[in-house]
C-alpha cells in the first residue's frame, strides 16, 4: 500500500469513503454527501489530497488545507477517512504521517485539528501517540447524527 496524491480516476472510491463517514455522522462536521461534481471541486480545492492506494483500490484518504488566513495562514488542518472495511489496519496512521510530511513540504508550521469528537477514542489515541497535544475541551461542540451533543477536543502538532 502506498500513500500518494489523488488522481481523477480515484474520485469514485474517494466519494464512497468520504460519504460513508459523513453519513455515519459521528466525526465529520459535513452533513451533505458529495457527488462527482461537488467532490471533484472539493478535493481539487485542497492544498493537498492524499489517498491510501492498495494496488489500485483506494482504502482511505485525507485532505490538507489552511486552517486560517493571513497571520495564521501557517497553520493547516486535515481530515481523514478510511473505508469501514479497511479500519483497524493502521491506514489512518499512515495517512496522518503523510499529512505531516505534506504539511511541512507545503510550508505549514502547525497542523491543528479543530473538532476531534471526544468519544472518537481510536483517533485520539493515535494523535497522542504521534505527538499531538490536546488544547482543551469544548463542551457540546459537536452535534451527532442523532441530535445529541458531544464534547470536542482540539489537537495540534508543530511541523517545523
Amino acid at each position: 500500500m502506498q500513500i500518494r496524491k489523488y488522481e481523477q480516476k480515484d474520485l469514485p472510491d474517494m466519494l464512497t469513503i468520504w460519504n460513508e463517514v459523513v453519513e455515519e455522522g459521528i466525526s465529520f462536521p459535513q452533513e451533505d454527501a458529495l457527488d462527482l461534481k461537488t467532490g471533484e471541486e472539493f478535493f481539487g480545492l485542497q492544498s493537498y489530497t492524499g489517498v491510501a492506494d492498495d494496488d489500485g483500490k483506494i482504502l482511505g484518504l485525507y485532505i490538507l488545507h489552511p486552517n486560517n488566513v493571513g497571520r495564521c495562514g501557517h497553520i493547516c488542518n486535515a481530515s481523514y477517512a478510511v473505508s469501514s472495511e479497511s479500519r483497524g489496519k493502521h491506514i489512518g496512521e499512515k495517512l496522518v504521517l503523510d499529512s505531516i510530511e505534506q504539511g511541512k513540504a507545503l510550508g505549514f508550521r502547525v497542523l491543528q485539528f479543530n473538532a476531534v469528537v471526544e468519544t472518537n477514542i481510536h483517533a485520539r489515541h493515535l494523535y497522542e501517540r504521534l505527538g499531538f497535544q490536546q488544547l482543551g475541551t469544548i463542551p457540546k461542540g459537536f452535534r451527532m447524527k442523532d441530535g445529541h451533543f458531544e464534547n470536542i477536543c482540539p489537537y495540534f502538532i508543530e511541523l517545523s
